[in-house]
């Protein structure tokens, strides 16, 4: 083995300035007793912390049971000497099970395909057998910066995330407005730290109120944004223009699809219900249709009456109105609603849904939003959305 001595290795550290140094703790396996011997001396000459395991088996249950910095492991082992074919295996199980920590191999038998297809099964470096200790360290401490930058940089996100989560909770709507004849209730669960799905309520006077409920197209923050450039379609309408839902929703469309990639669409349902005389009109652009359980328990849907937003430039619709009578039930949702179990084959569906809505009968529509999300909870693999409206026994 070609060492330099540990003072000087130890002369090398000291001459790190403070801020640079760090206690790593490093997992290192070997099936030699001697070689694990120098390399806890060497670690532990430079400062760091290290874990010594002699197996594949044992390096596994290690880097399972508790976290590291950095794991630094022979590709050579009892069964196999020189091929390196079990310490390619021991890498591809600890990307298996999902070890975050950086991973530099180490091999007798070295060369350049063997270091290749280290690279490719999760491994960051490669040093070759018999090591400097020098270049070891220099190795070591390269990984192990870096992967604090990863840290620190994903840190970075996962705040810019959190915070545009917040600030994407405030957009949804926050109080109710009164009104007479009708409850009504609504919330979005995000499957990730944002959603593309919307809804919301607007006020459009003389008694009444618009309902939307909207899916973008996409996942994660670009479909946040499509989302949010949505919300501002809607928010920048008048009262006059609200009333009007097929004219209303033509100018929208107009405005997302200029503004979206062509691939970006939205499917929509808006309401604009009268609390005069109980009338919903609406448009539903290619959304799931919504359902009304009536008083009598006969359950009816509101289907598409016009295409998804966004994806052409002239778009028309067909408005339809629909009469809610006391003891009536509409209950609008996203497919993160129906859809959630699919991945397990337990899909909840239209039948799941109908199930919580009737079990939730006499309650309000807030409880019976969070009965359906509750129901959802644990199987979600979309954003899931529901608005409920419920029509009140007597004005």
């Amino acid at each position: 083995m070609t060492c330099v001595t540990m003072t000087s290795v130890r002369e090398a550290e000291r001459e790190r300035p403070e801020s640079e140094k760090t206690k790593l703790r490093i997992l290192v396996g070997d099936d030699q007793v001697d070689v694990l011997e120098a390399l806890r001396l060497l670690l532990k000459g430079a400062g760091y912390e290290s874990v010594l395991v002699d197996s594949p088996q044992a390096l596994l249950r290690a880097a399972r049971a508790e976290p590291f910095d950095l794991i630094l492991m022979d590709l050579n082992y009892a069964r196999d000497t020189t091929s390196g074919a079990e310490g390619l295996d021991l890498l591809s199980s600890l990307e298996g099970q999902h070890n975050d920590a950086p991973i530099i191999v180490m091999t007798a038998w070295g060369n350049v395909e063997l270091a290749v297809e280290a690279m490719r099964r999760g491994a960051c470096d490669f040093v070759q057998k018999p090591w400097d200790n020098a270049r070891l360290l220099g190795t070591i401490r390269k990984q192990a910066d870096e992967a604090v930058a990863r840290i620190r940089a994903d840190r970075q996100v996962k705040s810019e995330l959190e915070i545009a989560r917040n600030v994407q909770q405030k957009l949804f709507p926050g109080q109710t407005r009164h009104l007479p004849t009708i409850d009504y209730a609504g919330q979005c669960v995000p499957a990730r730290e944002v959603s593309g799905d919307y809804y919301d309520f607007l006020d459009i006077g003389d008694s009444g109120l618009g309902f939307v409920l909207a899916d973008v197209s996409g996942k994660g923050v670009a479909a946040a944004l499509l989302m949010a450039n949505l919300q501002a379609c809607f928010r920048s309408q008048s009262q006059d223009a609200l009333r009007q839902p097929a004219s209303m929703l033509r100018a929208v469309n107009k405005l997302f699809y200029e503004s979206t990639p062509p691939e970006h669409f939205a499917t929509l349902f808006f309401g604009n219900y009268d609390d005069r005389t109980r009338r919903l009109r609406y448009v539903n652009c290619g959304h799931l249709p919504p359902i009304l359980i009536r008083a009598d328990e006969t359950v009816e849907r509101l289907p598409a009456t016009a295409t998804v937003l966004g994806v052409f430039s002239e778009w028309s619709s067909e408005e339809r109105t629909v009469d809610l009578a006391p003891g009536d039930t509409l209950v609008l949702f996203s497919d993160g609603v129906t859809e959630a179990g699919v991945e397990t084959e337990a899909e909840f569906g239209e039948d799941g849904l109908l199930a919580v809505i009737r079990a939730n009968q006499g309650s309000n529509a807030e409880t019976l939003v969070n009965a359906i999300v509750s129901a959802v909870a644990g199987e979600k693999e979309d954003d899931v959305t529901v608005v409920v409206i419920r029509s009140l026994a007597s004005i």
